[in-house]
């Protein structure tokens, strides 16, 4: 019986942790939808109050004031259509995740990582990491 209430514990918490997943890879759809159509209200409802993002060109905007600016800026400069594909998510624990994936716009082709924190209002995007790789070091 005692093994019984483990599993019954540890599937309570895989549906728990598949449905946090969902619920980030819908805020991810959001804010590549509110990029698309620029549309700063809804780029702002998906971020934390204290924000920031470093993007692939060095530029690092902190504070969602400065994220939302910065990204409406971009969106209106940027060609071609963004998709993100997130690869994986890890809790770091039940009201922190980090979400990495491939970022593509257009011909450029990037890597993101997102660092979500859950709210009151559900899950909002903390920081973004954005980066174009490069080509692996030689080995020694």
């Amino acid at each position: 019986m005692k093994y019984f209430g483990l599993l019954v514990v540890a599937a309570a918490s895989l549906c728990a942790q598949n449905h946090d997943e969902d619920s980030i890879r819908e805020v991810v759809r959001k804010y590549v939808d509110a990029r698309q159509v620029i549309d700063p209200k809804a780029i702002e409802a998906l971020f934390t109050t204290d924000a920031d993002q470093l993007v692939s060109s060095g530029e690092w905007r902190k504070g969602r004031p400065e994220v939302v600016k910065g990204t409406v800026a971009s969106s209106r400069n940027e060609t071609g259509t963004r998709t993100i594909t997130l690869e994986m998510i890890r809790f770091v624990d039940s009201n922190v995740a980090i979400a990495d994936g491939r970022y593509d716009l257009g011909e450029r082709h990037m890597w993101s990582t997102f660092l979500f924190k859950r709210t009151p209002e559900g899950w909002r995007i903390a920081a973004i990491r954005n980066m174009l790789p490069t080509a692996p070091a030689p080995k020694k």
